[in-house]
């Protein structure tokens, strides 16, 4: 008796490995077996909810396996990997085809644009992103959902319209997703979490069999998340597109999330099955390993597993009155006010037409009503800059790295001068090649730009050029310090781990892997490198631990502060590293460092000063205030700084 069409998997592997390359061709780089033997099977149906979480530490292959969910890598035996129910009749004709019925949205810089399949151009260069909308490419939010991104579309033929997507759908979707008020704006306008989620309403509109989401909670406000995972268990109930998401150790798993795979390190299965049973036996182990009974699996190590398993909540919701007594809606009296002001911002406002993206507000101060954003950083500061997505911060740093074209109408100095010639001021005005020698920058933007034909060394050189492309000019200092840079981030960047015991620790891998062959958490902790190992005068790092787990979001924080003197022993405390001599320092009191996140890990330690923004065009004022200790250490801080107040 043949199966009901309903109960046939949409995808089956029985006993499949899966190759990056032919596993008979001479690859140029390591071409190990992925996944060996893997049997999975997603439901088209079931009596009982199979959503399905892939959650593993960096390196560990979470994208890697989405991929070979949808069709990608190479498949041994071919037969071991198939598509069972998109042959029936079931499914209509435009997603017989694994690569239409099986969409995927990823958040890593590999995408070719908002779209990740090539439909929106992507810019050459950053400032683009900020110019007046006049280009025939520069299509707008609801072009691009609709897929209306061609120049010369060809005319559909009989019978390719059945996926048309039609208006209720089209108005549900960004309802939900809260882009309603964007859909005009051209694409290249939004901020980093708006782009996110127009990726998941395109994926949506498609309306796939199966939706795989990596990472999809990376870099949004606390508000968003909170809103987006009930959007996403409402799929997941109605099966409309089944769901698989991926997931950090230390990431809050959704409430309605069913099913586990936890991967090793090597890119293989470490545990399968239901959330209990897999979280239950990860415990255990864990447990057996800390009380001595066990020896620890190099490939699952203890400390990426401390959290896994939270619960995404969503008992917080914006306060109605936050706390007047520890936050300000004017600037904060500095701490040292004798420190040398690096950013000046008085009555900052950026506006695209009638649109007002930044400083829509009135403060009223002992010297009368203020328009706009008034924001100083001294050295020695730490700030962190917080806010819902689309309330302006990463236009903040494109202000900052003067990559916006109203940086020269706008009251903002940079190093005590404008980027304009003041009458009378004996200063010459500043220069866009004297702000970016002076200031270290990682961002989401930076790393979309990157070239990825750049060597891993060619990366951090690139510190010391003016361009993304441009010739560094190192002396032997800084070469130093990209080789002891290299050195101590060898096992997060060099694919494969740090050398074996008693094999040369060469730094030969630096010259050979391109930046475009590397993980993505690798990719983020070779731009972070890039951006304080000059000592720039200001460090701004935004977004630039998300995409990494635990232990290597904390090396780098650490590395940030204390450079090569600090490391993390065996028990994750921190000790002297016994390096005799020190090439790369952490930050100075003549530098400033300005940090955007969402996550209360991902902002380090040593921040104190924080500004939060407010959703766009809700005409209030930011708030500033001074934290009495690290972040991350205490959720009161936290709520404090969002105006949260638990429900």
């Amino acid at each position: 008796m043949r199966p009901l069409p309903n109960r046939v998997p949409i995808i089956r592997i029985v006993n499949g490995t899966f190759y990056r390359h032919h596993p008979n061709s001479a690859a140029a780089h390591p071409n190990p077996p992925l996944f060996s033997d893997l049997t999975f099977e997603l439901p088209s149906a079931s009596s009982s909810p199979h959503n399905w979480c892939v959650v593993g530490p960096s390196l560990s292959g979470k994208t890697t396996l989405l991929q070979v969910l949808r069709g990608r890598l190479l498949c041994d035996p071919p037969t071991a990997r198939s598509f069972p129910y998109l042959a029936t009749d079931a499914v209509p004709t435009r997603l017989k085809a694994p690569s239409r019925a099986v969409q995927y949205v990823g958040f890593d810089a590999e995408q070719g644009g908002l779209g990740g399949d090539g439909s929106v151009t992507t810019s050459a260069y950053l400032s683009a992103r900020y110019e007046s909308r006049r280009e025939l490419t520069d299509f707008s939010l609801k072009q691009y959902l609709l897929g209306d991104t061609e120049l010369n579309p060809l005319q559909k033929l009989p019978g390719e319209d059945d996926g048309a997507i039609t208006t209720h759908l089209l108005d549900r979707v960004v309802k939900d997703l809260r882009l309603s008020h964007l859909l005009n704006l051209p694409v290249t306008f939004l901020s980093n979490g708006q782009g996110r989620r127009a990726r998941i309403a395109r994926a949506l509109l498609q309306k796939p069999e199966v939706l795989l989401l990596d990472e999809p909670f990376m870099g949004l406000d606390p508000p968003t998340v909170t809103g987006l995972s009930p959007l996403l268990q409402s799929l997941a109930e109605k099966a409309s597109p089944r769901l698989v998401l991926s997931a950090r150790p230390q990431d809050p798993l959704p409430e309605w999330i069913t099913h586990l795979i936890y991967l090793r390190t090597d890119c293989q299965i470490g545990s399968m099955g239901s959330k209990e049973e897999v979280l239950d036996g990860l415990k255990k182990y864990v447990t057996g390993v800390q009380k001595g009974g066990l020896t620890e699996d190099e490939t699952l190590p203890v400390d990426t597993l401390t959290d896994v398993g939270r619960v995404l909540s969503s008992s917080l919701a914006p306060s109605e009155s936050p706390d007047s007594s520890k936050a300000s809606s004017h600037e904060l009296t500095p701490v040292n006010s004798q420190a040398e002001p690096l950013v000046q911002m008085e009555g900052c406002k950026v506006r695209y037409g009638d649109k007002v993206v930044l400083g829509n507000w009135t403060v009223e101060t002992p010297e009368g009503n203020k328009e706009g954003l008034d924001w100083t950083v001294r050295r020695g500061e730490r700030w962190g800059v917080f806010g819902p997505n689309g309330s302006g911060k990463t236009t903040i740093v494109s202000l900052l790295c003067s990559d916006h074209p109203q940086t020269y109408s706008l009251p903002i100095k940079l190093f005590g001068r404008s980027r304009l010639p003041e009458p009378g001021s004996g200063h010459r005005p500043l220069t866009f090649w004297d702000i970016q020698a002076r200031i270290g920058h990682s961002s989401p933007e930076v790393h979309q730009h990157m070239p990825r034909s750049l060597t891993m060394r060619g990366v951090i050189e690139n510190a010391w050029a003016s361009t993304f492309r441009a010739k560094p000019s190192l002396d032997a200092a800084a070469r130093d310090k990209v080789d002891a840079a290299l050195r101590w981030f060898a096992p997060e960047l060099r694919p494969g781990g740090a050398p074996a015991d008693g094999e040369e620790e060469s730094l030969a891998w630096a010259d050979e892997y391109m930046f475009g062959e590397i993980s993505f958490s690798a990719q983020r902790v070779a731009l972070f490198i890039r951006s304080m190992i000059k000592s720039p005068d200001v460090v701004v790092l935004d977004e630039a631990f998300s995409g990494m787990d635990d232990a290597v979001r904390d090396k780098c924080t650490l590395f940030l502060t204390e450079g090569e003197s600090k490391t993390y022993d065996d028990r994750h405390q921190i000790v002297d590293s016994g390096v005799e001599t020190v090439r790369i320092t952490g930050l100075t009191d003549r530098q400033a460092l300005i940090c955007i996140a969402h996550v209360k890990e991902e902002v380090p330690g040593c921040v104190r000063e924080w500004m939060c923004l407010p959703e766009a065009n809700t005409g209030a004022p930011a708030r500033f205030g001074r934290l009495d200790g690290p972040l991350a250490e205490d959720e009161r801080r936290w709520h404090e700084v969002w105006g949260f107040a638990a429900t």
